[in-house]
């Protein structure tokens, strides 16, 4: 049994829809402290939805969100917004500025939220891009860059603030499989080295089976696994769940 000092976020019977349409229901979880948590399931499942919810972008139609003991939605919005500005995000597309070089990118939240002199903004900003191989790339902009700088920029703009958990959408969508195993490797190093509690949605099975420590797999609206996903492969009688953590191999499950 775990200790309770190892629990970060519950999941708590939560439910989330649009425009009163349910998406998912009666959703149940625990992420806790330093783990590599994915949110699996078919397109369409709420995978991103649960996300947003999460860090605060969504509200539930029901259930809750507890973080360290306080559920976010029930939170004045200024507490709420207290919690989640320890998380950090990134996005699926990068969401880098495109008028900004990438130094620029990884400096603005330190700019808004801290009050680092320029000095000090600059020495942290080559520290996040030096942890993400980005060390001599500061001066250039987005559309100079690949695909996979540009992720790994938007790491490293997530990282900025030192966040106790980051939560990515598709991280290794459009990279190559060299390139999306290069970060799956750097976000074990983040994990490992820096503590971080890792939560990503992601269709990339070589990424779930090799990195992630923990994970529900959502299906029929509600969570129909959970567990590391090595474990859920063996022990799981679902068809939904053995084809997608397999992609329909007959070798898959032993």
């Amino acid at each position: 049994m775990r200790k309770n000092a190892d629990y970060f976020i519950d999941i708590k019977n939560l439910t989330l829809g649009y425009g009163g349409n349910v998406i998912v229901r009666d959703l149940n979880f625990t992420i806790n402290r330093s783990d590599i948590f994915v949110i699996m399931g078919l397109s369409g499942c709420g995978k991103s939805t649960i996300m947003r919810s999460i860090v605060g972008l969504h509200e539930p139609m029901g259930g809750g969100i507890v973080v360290d003991g306080k559920d976010i939605w029930s939170l004045p919005m200024d507490a709420r917004t207290k919690i989640v500005e320890t998380f950090g995000v990134s996005y699926q597309s990068g969401a880098l500025f495109s008028s900004m070089t990438l130094g620029e990118n990884v400096a603005l939240p330190l700019e808004i939220k801290t009050t680092m002199s320029r000095r000090e903004i600059e020495k942290n900003v080559h520290k996040k891009l030096e942890l993400v191989g980005l060390g001599d790339c500061a001066d250039i902009y987005p559309s100079d860059a690949s695909g996979g700088m540009v992720k790994r920029a938007a790491l490293a703009r997530a990282l900025a603030l030192n966040p106790r958990a980051l939560f990515f959408d598709e991280p290794s969508a459009g990279l190559d499989p060299v390139r999306s195993k290069q970060l799956d490797d750097l976000i074990v190093k983040i994990n490992k080295n820096l503590g971080t509690t890792i939560v990503m949605v992601t269709h990339e099975l070589a990424s779930i089976m090799s990195i992630a420590t923990n994970s529900v797999y959502i299906g029929n609206q509600t969570v129909i696994g959970r567990g590391a996903p090595k474990e859920i492969l063996q022990t799981t009688k679902n068809p939904e769940i053995i084809e997608f953590l397999t992609r329909g191999s007959k070798g898959g499950k032993k």
